[in-house]
């Protein structure tokens, strides 16, 4: 099983666990990012950095990029154009939420192509596939 299958497999046991901000747990709560750093510990070990406490605006009001900052410190960037669509099963999806706005919301591809899904934390809702 390739990484991103071992990806996609951890991230759905997580399905259900519900949302709460700055959490990490499986089954006892995560957000976006805590989702993220649960699949990396388990596929390498412990996490590629610390995380310092983050409001819900992710640097917002300030425009500041710390989560594409600290996405392209420790993954590989495969595409920056805007509507570009992972290719492969456990790619990470980064995004902005809204035009102009700073990129806070990530998941992990699960299905690529015709039916494409991935999944995420989200406020009101937990890990869910989508």
């Amino acid at each position: 099983m390739s990484a991103g299958e071992q990806a996609v497999a951890i991230a759905r046991r997580w399905s259900g666990t519900p949302y709460l901000h700055q959490a990490s747990v499986e089954g006892g709560g995560s957000d976006c990012l805590g989702l993220l750093r649960g699949i990396w510990r388990e596929l390498y070990g412990g996490e590629p950095e610390l995380v310092p406490p983050y409001t819900p605006d992710w640097s917002e009001p300030a425009r500041k990029e710390r989560l594409w900052a600290a996405a392209r410190r420790h993954l590989i960037a495969l595409s920056e154009e805007a509507g570009s669509l992972p290719e492969r099963p456990g790619e990470v999806i980064l995004f902005r939420l809204r035009a102009g706005g700073v990129a806070k919301h990530l998941g992990i591809a699960a299905r690529v192509g015709a039916g494409a899904s991935f999944v995420h934390a989200y406020s009101g809702h937990g890990v869910i596939e989508s």
